[in-house]
């Protein structure tokens, strides 16, 4: 990240049909492709939950294409939240449901 670029981290929520279509192991992928830092996982009440972390045009590029490019899913809202900056990530990885 340059000098220039501000750091972002968001608390993403993603409403819709999104469990059981790939859409964690998508968002793995981009996410690591984009050099982000954070997790995604599923939600006990259908959702999916990410946290974001990194460049903040990289965070911006992230939720886009998390809303519309993940072919199998169809997202029906997507809840985008400022969060304190998360210390110690290593990675983007996926976790466990809750």
């Amino acid at each position: 990240m340059s000098a220039a670029e501000t750091s972002a981290t968001r608390l993403v929520r993603v409403h819709g049909l999104v469990q059981g279509v790939g859409y964690r192991w998508a968002c793995v992928q981009h996410a690591r492709a984009l050099g982000l830092l954070g997790w995604v996982r599923n939600r006990g009440d259908g959702t999916v939950e990410a946290l974001l972390q990194g460049p903040a045009s990289h965070v911006e590029q992230m939720c886009a294409w998390m809303r519309d490019e993940v072919p199998s899913a169809q997202v029906d809202q997507l809840e985008v939240l400022d969060a304190p900056p998360v210390p110690h990530l290593d990675g983007f990885e996926q976790r466990p449901t809750i």
